[in-house]
């Protein structure tokens, strides 16, 4: 077979431009970095070949007399600079992609079809010897008349490579485009591809978008702000409602520390007061979830400063219930208890303040009492890898010790992050009324069990990365 290449080197050029169509196939998509490396070697030996048999790419081919080893030099001679622009096309598109990423690619396609057009009307030039000149007016001409009648398609392409150069959004963006909102899921010639929240796919010309007001609510990448807007009745003390919201941020911890969330009252008339929470979250997956906690904290600590959404009543609770009485009717387990179960529960709770900063029940103590928090915000603390990490907040309504009505250690810390006022009722009244009530007993199990089940994930050890080794992963190190 080496005699064969040595003796008819022609077919060995023939035989490297198969070979490298075939590896090409073989190696696929994922071996970028290899893929690369082949077609450069292969171009480097075809180059070899072809100059040692004396056959120039900048010169005809030199056997005029024998029309079919002149023919086939010729299309290897025309190979040469097709396959050197593929190569240098991939060349540039594999550097282009680690700088800037997908985004590039209309500029990587435009500078392909650039390249190929030079060694196009190169090998007409000097391979065939053609008047390049008098080709290159007809195309010109024919140019003009193609771009007139693809005005406006052009004019979506060169918007197209002027969006993908300066980057005013890239792929999964959420962004708004003079108002149509949504995920940026692709940027072609033409134009760009948003996912809108209700699943649809909005297609926007380039032309348009590159003219148009964007919005990109992906940038910076780990701020991304949101706000909600609450009524409240005119007769409620501004600075209690302020009061009110301000612990309700707090109480959401997702919200971002730096730049601090705010509240400010908006809107004030007969009919109400607009106010408004305004912060920051660390991802754009976050918003709708946190937007939704907000209301129901904000709705939570007003109702502890007793004062309510604007309705059409003033409050919900009637004025002569008792602080605990309200408290019970508003807690997701007590609610279910007959009126007369809810006014002695009542009777037999005791109120506790804890200033910010004071421990309300340390980890590892079995608890006498169950508490429910009246107004403030309680920090829940865990310990992962010898180290405390604050897991979650608490707010009104909700319940602290139910470990210990079963015997259990409480497997967190509870401390008050505000001023927190929390109702204790003592276990050895609890226990008795939980025997008689099963359905409230079961919701106090299943409250501890998920409560367990949640520790238990969060504190378990977080495994280490495997740091990956090889040629593969120094070289992309090192790009």
């Amino acid at each position: 077979m080496s005699i064969l290449f040595a003796d008819h080197p022609l077919f060995a050029a023939l035989a490297l431009l198969l070979l490298d169509m075939l590896l090409w196939r073989l190696i696929g998509a994922r071996g970028g970095y290899w893929k690369l490396l082949v077609r450069v070697l292969i171009f480097t030996l075809y180059s070899v070949l072809l100059f040692n048999q004396g056959l120039n790419p900048m010169q005809a081919a030199p056997w005029p007399e024998d029309v079919p080893l002149h023919l086939a030099a010729t299309g290897l001679q025309i190979g040469w600079w097709l396959f050197g622009a593929r190569t240098l096309t991939v060349l540039l598109g594999t550097l282009m992609m680690q700088r800037v990423g997908h985004t590039g690619r209309l500029l990587q396609d435009l500078m392909g079809a650039v390249i190929f057009l030079i060694a196009i009307i190169a090998a007409m030039a000097y391979v065939l010897e053609l008047p390049v000149k008098g080709v290159l007016a007809t195309s010109g001409a024919v140019a003009i008349i193609v771009g007139l009648a693809l005005q406006s398609t052009l004019s979506d392409v060169f918007s197209g490579i002027v969006l993908n150069t300066t980057k005013p959004y890239q792929l999964d963006d959420w962004i708004s485009i003079d108002g149509t909102e949504g995920r940026v899921t692709d940027i072609d010639w033409r134009a760009t591809r948003l996912q809108t929240s209700q699943g649809s796919m909005a297609v926007i010309p380039n032309s348009m978008a590159a003219k148009a007001k964007i919005i990109n609510f992906s940038r910076p990448a780990d701020m991304h702000g949101l706000s909600i807007s609450l009524q409240v009745s005119p007769h409620a003390r501004p600075q209690t409602v302020i009061e009110a919201l301000e612990r309700a941020m707090l109480g959401c911890r997702f919200l971002l520390p730096k730049p601090a969330p705010s509240v400010a009252l908006k809107s004030s008339g007969n009919a109400g007061v607009e106010y408004e929470i305004s912060g920051f979250v660390a991802s754009m997956g976050q918003k709708r979830e946190v937007r939704n906690q907000l209301f129901d904290l904000a709705f939570r600590h007003l109702q502890a400063s007793g004062v309510s959404l604007l309705s059409s009543g003033e409050s919900s609770v009637p004025a002569n219930l008792s602080r605990p009485r309200a408290l019970l009717d508003s807690s997701s387990i007590f609610s279910t208890l007959r009126q007369e179960e809810k006014e002695t529960f009542s009777q037999n709770m005791s109120l506790q303040t804890f200033r910010a900063g004071e421990t309300i029940l340390p980890a590892g103590e079995v608890s006498d009492h169950l508490l429910i928090i009246e107004s403030g915000v309680v920090s829940v603390s865990l310990i992962r890898d010898g180290k405390p990490f604050e897991a979650g907040r608490m707010g009104p309504g909700e319940v602290i010790g139910e470990a210990g009505i079963a015997d259990q250690a409480t497997a967190a810390d509870f401390s008050a992050k505000t001023f927190c006022t929390l109702y204790r009722i003592e276990n050895e009244y609890l226990k008795p009324c939980l025997d008689a009530r099963r359905d409230i007993h079961e919701a106090m199990k299943n409250l501890l069990d998920f409560r367990q089940h949640i520790a238990q994930t969060l504190t378990q050890e977080t495994p280490r990365p495997v740091v990956k080794r090889g040629f593969m992963q120094w070289l992309r190190n090192r790009a």
